[in-house]
């Protein structure tokens, strides 16, 4: 009878724990972005724009690497992935730039394309700690 009673407790807790994996209809999405290879970038940055377009709201940081993406600078090499970042943006998706990324690369705020935000702890912190928020990274 122990051992029945054992493995009720064992399966509710596993179903109760793997029901809370899963993602409600409008979760919101952060997505740390911190490669410079263009293939990778994509992939993140395209299946956020494939979540954000099912109602989830979008959040992309870019960080360490990921810092040329958001920046004029980085339009030759990364005109594809912009041109993505770009996309979300007018579409309602937030990007943030990791200020002290952007410093380390030798770049200021004046060098981000249109739409980029500089994070901080209030933009970035509300973003990433909002209920719900699943997160990746590339």
């Amino acid at each position: 009878m122990f051992l029945k009673s054992l493995k009720a407790v064992v399966i509710t807790t596993l179903a109760a724990l793997s029901l809370s994996a899963f993602a409600a209809a409008n979760d919101p999405l952060f997505i740390n972005l911190s490669t410079d290879e263009p293939g990778r970038a994509s992939m993140a940055i395209n299946f956020g724009k494939h979540h954000f377009s099912s109602g989830h709201p979008l959040t992309i940081f870019l960080n360490d690497k990921a810092v040329m993406m958001g920046v004029k600078a980085g339009a030759t090499k990364f005109s594809d992935q912009q041109q993505a970042l770009s996309e979300v943006i007018s579409s309602g998706a937030l990007v943030i730039m990791c200020p002290m990324c952007l410093k380390q690369a030798g770049f200021t705020e004046a060098d981000l394309i249109a739409g980029v935000k500089l994070g901080g702890p209030k933009i970035t912190g509300d973003a990433l700690f909002k209920d719900g928020t699943k997160t990746m990274s590339w």
